[in-house]
């Protein structure tokens, strides 16, 4: 998509972006954010600006293609101030930064911000032409279930023949097809978010469903602060990310900006699909807009009351709600629950076929979602759960003909494993079976948390291994000697193993487990590597497990 400048450069966006200094050919404009017009440009200028063609926005020096838009960001380990040089080589059109520079290239245009990454949200949506508006968005937030929620959400409005996409942790969809997601980041930074946007606009989608992560919900990132929601739901709230946002008020108020924002948005929205008027044009469409949250979690409230958009529940626990459950059972393979719904009354059936019964509080909140959406009610939902799939590495079960049962999963919280690990106990412990848990914890991030894992795993667990998760730039055995902290209780060299090289780990795990015995292995999930102070390695939790079941013979 290609953009002139000059059509691209007005009044609304230096107001958004709040741009304060325009530079090109020697020349330094003061903006205001306050004016309706821009300062007066010479012929020339104006001329220039009318053929500079900007062709895409990229934050990655590395990546720069001619014409781009660079945003120069401040970051942890380094600074995108340092690479204009090289953004400029690379053939950047447009250098947006929030510095001082010590010297400016007369032939390319600066834009100084009073912060670029802020800016580059903006200059994104507005880049692509608001994609967001002319699509209906649901936002997933909440410290567990986010994945698993968005790709049922994204099934289910496919299964009632909607047009959908979707972007997650795991996969996404644009086009034709779902593709993985090889990044780390839940939510990606704003140019990914509305270039992915303006692809499933121009493929003709009607909805787009995407995972919304405290990070990206923060206007310190403001990843996703241009973005049209409709929906947003909130699955649950829970101890995560405090080393980002300083405190778990701030945590929960970053994530409640997703409810927030359902009251700014206008939602009208000119489907690409839409009706069209006599004069062909496209009419446009009102998404209905709502809010869903899990009843069960203690933050309910304070997100029903964080926008004036009706709220519906759900409750895994026979809380009151709009949905509740009741009878719940689940095995390997799946759950079966009935329903209750609070608008008619009834009592619903369910079989899905999502092991872990905490994905029973997920089928619900989608249900909640679509059935808003397109005005279908549940009971005409329910016979299409058995068809949703689970999420690659979200209680993924690996048989290859052993006599134990292993498990990956993406749990990697303290509330996760307090809803993954006492469920499976319960339900091998009556077989004789022990649980053994692999795990670590990501470096650089919630220190406070590691003691906790290991705290809960050990009072669920028989054996305990601890192992690289992503250590980042810390040191792999100090970091999991911080877990093992919580493990008091466990003997070391019988129930608790410190094996920071992962692939070694699931093999003593595996060399442990005996007939009836369950291996969880926690924390990487979908992930592709592991990433190391100096260095990231490929990593495949699933195809890792398999293989060294292969090298013990199991591999029907």
């Amino acid at each position: 998509m290609d953009r002139r400048f000059s059509e691209f450069f007005n009044p609304g966006l230096v107001k958004r972006v709040n741009c304060q200094v325009l530079r090109y050919k020697g020349q330094v404009f003061k903006l205001s954010p306050e004016a309706d017009t821009l300062p007066p440009f010479t012929e020339a200028i104006q001329s220039a600006m009318d053929a500079c063609i900007l062709t895409d926005v990229t934050y990655d020096s590395r990546q720069v293609q001619p014409g781009n838009i660079y945003f120069a960001l401040p970051g942890l380990h380094t600074d995108g101030h340092q690479y204009i040089p090289q953004a400029i080589e690379r053939g950047a059109a447009v250098i947006v930064h929030q510095y001082e520079l010590d010297h400016y290239e007369p032939e390319v245009i600066y834009l100084q911000c009073s912060d670029s990454r802020f800016a580059m949200s903006p200059i994104s949506a507005i880049f692509f032409n608001e994609p967001s508006k002319e699509l209906g968005i649901i936002g997933v937030t909440g410290t567990e279930g986010k994945s698993t929620t968005v790709f049922l959400i994204y099934q289910l409005l496919t299964l009632t023949g909607k047009k959908a996409g979707f972007i997650s942790t795991v996969q996404y969809r644009i086009g034709d097809k779902e593709e993985w997601n090889p990044e780390h980041q839940t939510t990606p930074e704003a140019p990914t978010i509305h270039r992915a946007l303006a692809a499933m606009r121009d493929y003709g989608m009607e909805y787009a469903v995407i995972e919304s992560s405290s990070h990206g919900l923060s206007p310190r990132t403001n990843r996703l602060g241009d973005v049209a929601f409709d929906v947003g739901v909130m699955t649950n709230v829970t101890h995560e990310h405090l080393e980002f946002h300083g405190t778990w008020d701030q945590y929960r108020s970053d994530k409640a900006n997703l409810f927030r924002v359902l009251d700014k948005v206008n939602h009208e929205k000119a489907l690409r699909n839409g009706p069209l008027n006599e004069m062909g044009l496209r009419l446009p469409v009102r998404i209905p807009s709502f809010s869903v949250a899990n009843a069960d979690d203690p933050s309910c409230t304070y997100f029903a009351n964080a926008t004036e958009r009706r709220t519906y529940t759900y409750s895994i626990h026979g809380e009151d709600a709009d949905l509740s459950i009741r009878n719940l059972e689940g095995t390997d393979r799946g759950n079966s629950y009935d329903i209750w719904v609070r608008a008619t009354g009834e009592i619903l059936h369910v079989q899905d076929n999502l092991p872990g019964t905490f994905n029973a509080a997920n089928v619900m909140a989608s249900l909640l979602v679509v059935s808003g959406l397109v005005g279908l009610p549940v009971t005409d939902l329910v016979p299409l759960v058995p068809r949703l799939r689970p999420v690659r590495g979200r209680m993924t079960v690996i048989n290859r003909g052993q006599p134990f049962e292993v498990i990956v999963d993406y749990a990697h919280t303290p509330s996760s494993f307090e809803t993954v690990l006492p469920p499976i106990k319960k339900r091998i412990e009556g077989r004789g079976g022990r649980l053994i848990s692999l795990f670590g914890s990501g470096g650089e991030r919630d220190r406070e948390k590691r003691p906790r894992q290991g705290k809960i795993a050990a009072d669920w667990s028989d054996i305990v291994i601890l192992a690289d998760e992503d250590p980042r730039g810390e040191d792999p055995m100090e970091l999991l000697e911080e877990i093992a902290a919580g493990c008091s209780e466990l003997v070391r060299g019988e129930q608790l193993y410190l094996i920071p090289d992962r692939p070694q780990a699931i093999r003593k795990a595996f060399s442990l487990a005996q007939p009836g015995d369950v291996v969880l292995l926690l924390g990487k999930g979908h992930e592709n590597s592991i990433i190391y102070k100096d260095h990231t390695i490929p990593y495949d939790e699933i195809g890792e497990a398999e293989k060294a079941l292969a090298e013990m013979g199991f591999t029907n």
